[in-house]
């Protein structure tokens, strides 16, 4: 077995550059090297790796697949291509990098994992993945690559496992059952075909000696590779299915939950990647919806709940992770909050919050043993001489109360500009606040979705709104609209559009599927007609048509054509129109902005200055808003077009603030992808059943392609909607933690006395907004 070399002198200087160390004991059991946000990993990872190279010519290497390596590839790319270059060569010496180039034909590739069954010419494959970005784009040797390509493996020549497996799900029960019937026992020889694939891998990878650098990302239930929650440690290369969160996260891969629920995967084992005691074995995390996972990899005893811990076995092992990803690791807060000359209130607010909640006890009854036996607490204590806990309390209780009056003040005479990543975020994020601020005529309100959201919506479902309007077309409802009414789906007429919408919603009240679904068909008429740039009838049914034939000849996961995404983006807005009008607000309030950085790549492109945020900065000198709302959703959190949405807002809202926005406020909101801690807003609103109803009850009738969460949160599996109900559950529990029931049911105001949940916002001028959102100018330009 080689003994590869496992120096780095990258990593001494990123401890040197970003000033965080390595390990902090007692409490962490892998080395982490924490940057400070999702490009400096992947840069620090690309180096690492040139770096690997260098020292260990002819190794094994094993590459994830995935969204998490986008900047490990790109810087990657860039080092190799620019070897030459001087700027590139000045800064691999930074790092202390040879100026021998790596001989990237030299190495051995490891595929760590792929869908079962799945062709690998596919897109959405892991094999193509590779195909294109490490043995194309790195130009690694084809011969020295081992792939999990099983295609054609226990099949009759001359097929194919889409045809063992018609809908691409391999049953694996037939392991240790008999067959029921012919078709079945053509499945059980290809899964065991697969099984003896898996044993072939295995020993190949052992007979390379085990692989010497393996990079990978985790999952929501801490899975690396698909060894999900529950695998053993010693795990070899092996078929399984994979989890709910598994599938949840693969749902976009996959074209839909519907596709991925139980699919089964080959997969390296646990024991694979550890095989060799000499590895390097890095994993990636971004964001603070990775925090816990994180913590848990790092700081627990090795433990098959989290697979990761696995890796505390071999002295390569490291974890690479953004200050998001970071920020629950115990010892590195206890550093950050040591670091304060005096702890801010905010962190004081945090850390007596959460102490409420681990202990299930109410705010006035936490005591300074309590504090002492906490860790934050501890710090709180040691930091500040003279501690009064008493006055604290008063502060803490007295700040959440008054947030509380924020949330049920009435608002007058104020513009609102609310801005949404996807069609349905700004429901999911604060929906029961909006229901009382239209409540006051003098407010007004624009809403203006920056993305097309196309990804969102599966191909089944688009091809049902093709289907329903195949079956309206020659009704006598269409017939004479096409009479009478020549310009009515003119895709400039708003007039018509908002018929569209009424027609749907005089469906709803009336109980009539079939109003409904003609309200549908002209819209989706209307939406043809604007992709085929005419309102001829045969004409656009003749564009209908070759859409259906792209998607009935497409598949789930695949990347659209253009015409298609517009459609399904199209689709989309329509949804929100619908949400919308329940509040009285008819298009012309709703701005669909279909941003370019929007292009349903597996990597999607940075935002630009002309393309993206010029639009927006438009919109702004156009509506001259009192209010801007904004998902405010760290880096690396949830969907990567919530992040970048921010910045073009960000960087709008700060050109815009040097010459008009002076006075101009900033609402941070979060959904369904992250949430506020009580201490990070300061609006609370409460939230009664009443709301809550009307929030579930509209997403039903408005968000018909959502209705099945057919690309659900890891988190919960159900629509996003009722997620979004549990959250604002769980907050309004923390607050009334620390305010007691009394303040609730006692209150003189009936809507506090009414809620049962809490809204979290957070209202921002623009410094702090501009200063909170990181925007880099340089980036933007």
């Amino acid at each position: 077995m080689r003994n590869y070399n496992l120096s780095s002198e990258v990593e001494k200087e990123g401890v040197r550059k970003y000033g965080r160390k390595m390990l902090y004991l007692p409490y962490e059991k892998v080395k982490t090297l924490e940057v400070p946000n999702f490009t400096a990993m992947g840069k620090v990872a690309a180096l690492r790796f040139i770096e690997w190279l260098q020292k260990n010519p002819g190794g094994v290497i094993s590459l994830p697949t995935g969204k998490t390596p986008q900047y490990f590839i790109e810087w990657t790319s860039h080092f190799l291509s620019g070897w030459k270059n001087r700027k590139v060569a000045a800064e691999l010496d930074r790092w202390g990098l040879s100026t021998a180039r790596p001989d990237m034909k030299s190495f051995w590739f490891v595929q760590i994992d792929e869908f079962y069954p799945i062709d690998p010419a596919r897109e959405n494959s892991f094999s193509h993945y590779i195909r294109k970005f490490y043995i194309k784009g790195f130009g690694l040797d084809r011969k020295k690559c081992l792939l999990l390509d099983t295609w054609t493996r226990g099949t009759a020549e001359g097929m194919t496992l889409g045809e063992i497996f018609p809908e691409c799900k391999a049953d694996l029960s037939l392991r240790h059952r008999s067959p029921k019937n012919e078709a079945e026992s053509h499945q059980q020889k290809a899964i065991y075909e697969a099984d003896s694939f898996a044993m072939d891998y295995e020993n190949r990878i052992a007979e390379l000696g085990g692989i010497g650098f393996f990079l990978g990302g985790i999952g929501p239930d801490g899975h690396i590779a698909f060894n999900i929650r529950g695998s053993d440690h010693n795990s070899t290369t092996r078929i399984l299915n994979i989890n709910y969160e598994t599938a949840a996260a693969s749902a976009t891969d996959m074209g839909g939950i519907e596709m991925s629920r139980n699919k089964a995967v080959l997969t390296v084992g646990l024991a694979t990647i550890t095989r060799n005691p000499s590895a390097t074995a890095i994993i990636m995390a971004a964001g603070e919806g990775k925090a816990d996972v994180i913590r848990h990899s790092v700081e627990d005893d090795p433990s098959i709940l989290y697979p990761a811990t696995c890796l505390q076995k071999i002295g390569g092992s490291r974890f690479y992770v953004t200050s998001g990803a970071a920020c629950m690791l115990t010892g590195r807060k206890q550093a950050r909050l040591k670091a304060y000359s005096k702890i801010p209130c905010r962190e004081k607010e945090s850390i007596v919050t959460d102490i409420t909640a681990r202990l299930n006890k109410p705010i006035e009854m936490v005591s300074l043993s309590d504090l002492k036996h906490d860790i934050n607490g501890s710090v709180l204590l040691e930091k500040e001489a003279g501690f009064n806990l008493e006055k604290l309390v008063g502060e803490i209780t007295l700040n959440y109360s008054e947030r509380i009056a924020r949330g049920v003040q009435e608002i007058k005479n104020t513009s609102f500009l609310h801005t949404a990543p996807h069609h349905d975020d700004i429901m999911l994020g604060y929906l029961p606040y909006i229901l009382h601020l239209v409540r006051q005529p003098t407010n007004f309100h624009y809403f203006a979705t920056l993305s097309s959201g196309f990804s969102s919506i599966t191909n089944s479902y688009t091809l049902s709104m093709l289907s329903n309007l195949e079956a309206f077309i020659s009704t006598p409802g269409f017939t004479k609209i096409f009479a009478n009414e020549k310009d009515y789906f003119d895709p400039g007429n708003i007039v018509a559009k908002n018929r569209d919408v009424y027609q749907y919603l005089d469906g709803v009240a009336a109980n009539s599927p079939e109003m409904r679904r003609e309200g549908e068909a002209r819209r989706t008429f209307r939406n043809i007609c604007e992709i085929s740039g005419t309102i001829q009838k045969k004409e656009v049914m003749k564009k209908a048509d070759f859409l259906k034939r792209q998607l009935l000849g497409s598949y789930p996961g695949k990347k659209d054509i253009g015409e298609i995404q517009m459609l399904k983006g199209m689709l989309r807005e329509w949804e929100e129109e619908l949400l919308w009008a329940h509040l009285g607000f008819s298009c012309d309030n709703i701005y669909h902005l279909r941003l370019g950085f929007y292009t349903g790549d597996i990597f999607s492109s940075r935002p630009q200055w002309k393309r993206d945020v010029r639009p927006f900065l438009s919109l702004l000198h156009r509506l001259k808003p009192d209010v801007v709302t904004v998902a405010f959703d760290p880096e690396g959190t949830g969907p990567d077009t919530h992040y970048k949405v921010l910045q073009i807002v960000a960087s709008a809202i700060e050109s815009y603030s040097r010459t008009v926005g002076k006075g101009l406020k900033i609402w941070g909101y979060r959904n369904v992808w992250q949430r506020f801690h009580p201490s990070e807003a300061n609006i609370y609103v409460p939230v009664s059943m009443n709301s809550l109803a009307i929030m579930k009850r509209a997403f039903e009738i408005c968000f018909a392609s959502q209705k099945s969460a057919s690309f659900p949160s890891p988190e919960y599996d159900g629509p996003f909607s009722e997620l979004a109900c549990k959250i604002m559950i769980e907050q309004g529990s923390a607050i009334k933690k620390v305010l007691g029931r009394d303040f609730f049911g006692g209150s003189r105001f009936a809507r506090i006395r009414a809620s049962r949940r809490v809204n979290l916002i957070r209202e921002m001028d623009v410094e702090e907004f501009l200063q909170e959102a990181h925007v880099l100018r340089q980036l933007m330009e």
